[in-house]
């Protein structure tokens, strides 16, 4: 399954030469998260409520084209990877007009609880990701 979220570039998310700075599209990648994990009934917000986190450790972004102030980006999220302990999305961002590529990337979380200890996913979320593991 592929989710797709709409953002808008605000003005605060770009740099001095007017393009949307790298370090935000980590956060364009969580709002893809956020909305892929709502989409299959299995949010973060429940998932930190029962006591255990998705920690990232790894990402990569690859960028094809800039984005600029104010223009209509999709964000596609998907399950490339799923294990009992660890989860990797994966994610494109286009031009929500005319859908040309801007940034392509991952991320690979582990699963760990308050403690930081790394765990299995939980049952619900376990089964809601393995259920939706869409590949490359």
């Amino acid at each position: 399954m592929i989710v797709e979220t709409d953002v808008l570039v605000r003005f605060a998310e770009t740099d001095q030469m007017g393009i949307v700075h790298h370090a935000t599209y980590l956060l364009y990648f969580e709002v893809g998260r956020v909305a892929f994990s709502k989409a299959v009934n299995a949010s973060y917000n429940e998932l930190e409520q029962a006591g255990f986190s998705l920690a990232v450790v790894e990402a990569k972004v690859r960028f094809a084209a800039p984005a600029r102030f104010d223009q209509k980006l999709a964000i596609r999220t998907w399950i490339r990877k799923a294990s009992s302990r660890a989860v990797t999305f994966a994610y494109e961002i286009v031009d929500g007009m005319t859908t040309q590529r801007v940034v392509t990337g991952h991320t690979r979380h582990i699963c760990v609880d308050r403690e930081g200890k790394v765990r299995r996913i939980p049952g619900k979320w376990y089964q809601a990701i393995k259920d939706n593991e869409y590949g490359e």
